[in-house]
């Protein structure tokens, strides 16, 4: 079947689904596969539980008149997805970077959306199946659309633009994350650049935080760049107060402080890019503090948490070693003596995984903490005298077992760690 065929059966049904445990009576039905699924294996099951057509890739699971069958699913939904962006004249926002890009998206969406129908990615729907599906959810009243794409390799931001053809872009930072999969920080730079690109060759224009040099010269020969930083750009702010939540004063761009409910003066060029992207479309200043200031974090980012007498920041949804030197920066500037820090492992790190720990072992030496848990991974294989826990589990049986009477807990590791589980123990 031909994509503009397929298209019209979406306009007829248009909610597309890939997992049957979420389907929906007369939602179309993509059956992927992966390493462990075989998606095909359950069209039957799709179409009993409402779907009205279930595409297939698998002969053998064909259903009359109930599936449609394509050589391959993945890229049929991609295509779909696609066609389906082609139908738009509207702005495409793509966010990208290696620390970020998750709050950048939730506060750039907030202050879009207090003046216009703004779509965006929805969790972390920032891969090769969750672009394609953010976009099919993109209906004909959309003014703006905001995508996050997360990558792991080379090509991949390339990908994703082909798919979703960006007209603006933001890159928020690059740093240490995903180098088995890039291998180096310049790889990062190269992989995340792929938006730059993008716009480079298609007349876009790009958010850049000019404060980072490699920004500036990987920008280069873009055809539009608005710039926001702490000095000399289109949009200028500073940190005044960073205890308990992030304030900012703006001197170009609003005149207002901004105060958030975010921790940590490492959200300053999150913030910063939304009121630039806000700037830039044309949101009021007044709607574009008030959309900041009401944005609470959540899912383990950079969470204040009460418990008791007890502070807690949860910053659990993942970890590099530039996110996580910063977290500890910060951390180690606020909040008095009876400090505990609770680091889980770094992921995906390739053969730098053992040095990158141990150089996060030295930024945790610098400074001074009433107690050091370090969990899984790699912290075994490093050099350091601190507790060492081989789960959150684990480390949160320890941790019950203290007394932590006004303590202030930074909590703080890659996904796979789930760290999260230890405020279970607190």
């Amino acid at each position: 079947m031909k994509i503009e065929e397929l298209y019209k059966q979406y306009l007829q049904y248009p909610s597309v689904k890939t997992d049957t445990r979420k389907l929906e009576k007369n939602d179309l039905y993509f059956a992927l596969k992966g390493p462990n699924f075989n998606g095909n294996e359950f069209a039957t099951k799709a179409l009993e539980s409402g779907a009205v057509k279930a595409i297939i890739d698998d002969a053998r699971f064909e259903v009359k008149d109930k599936t449609i069958l394509v050589d391959d699913v993945l890229s049929t939904l991609q295509q779909l997805a696609n066609y389906h962006r082609k139908q738009f004249k509207i702005p495409f926002l793509a966010i990208t970077g290696s620390n970020g890009k998750t709050t950048t998206k939730e506060l750039i969406h907030r202050v879009l959306s207090s003046q216009f129908k703004t779509y965006t990615t929805e969790g972390n729907l920032n891969n090769h199946i969750g672009v394609p599906l953010t976009i099919l959810k993109i209906r004909k009243d959309a003014e703006l659309v905001v995508l996050e794409m997360g990558a792991n390799h080379i090509g991949e931001i390339a990908s994703y633009c082909r798919i979703a053809d960006p007209t603006h872009g933001l890159i928020t930072n690059c740093g240490k994350a995903h180098l088995e999969g890039f291998g180096s920080e310049e790889g990062v730079r190269k992989g995340k650049g792929e938006l730059y690109d993008h716009l480079r060759t298609n007349n876009g224009s790009a958010f850049v935080m000019w404060d980072y040099e490699y920004l500036r010269d990987m920008s280069k020969g873009i055809h539009e760049i608005f710039k926001y930083g702490t000095s000399q750009t289109d949009v200028i702010g500073n940190v005044t107060k960073t205890e308990p939540f992030l304030e900012v004063k703006f001197e170009k761009g609003l005149k207002d402080e901004v105060k958030t409910q975010l921790v940590g003066g490492y959200n300053l060029p999150n913030v910063l890019a939304a009121a630039a992207v806000g700037l830039y479309f044309s949101v009021t200043p007044d709607n574009i503090k008030k959309s900041i200031e009401s944005y609470q974090p959540s899912n383990s980012r950079s969470q204040l948490i009460i418990k008791d007498d007890k502070k807690i920041i949860l910053d659990a949804y993942n970890a590099n070693p530039s996110s996580m030197k910063v977290a500890i920066e910060n951390f180690s500037k606020t909040g008095g003596d009876n400090k505990y820090l609770i680091l889980g492992a770094m992921a995906e790190l390739g053969g730098t995984s053992i040095q990158e720990h141990n150089d996060i072992i030295k930024e945790i030496n610098k400074h001074k903490w009433k107690e050091v848990l370090l969990v899984g991974g790699d912290f075994v294989k490093a050099d350091h005298q601190y507790k060492y826990f081989k789960s959150s589990d684990e480390a949160g049986n320890w941790l019950k077992n203290q007394n932590l009477k006004g303590a202030f807990i930074l909590v703080k590791g890659s996904r796979s760690m789930q760290m999260e589980k230890v405020l279970a123990y607190l």
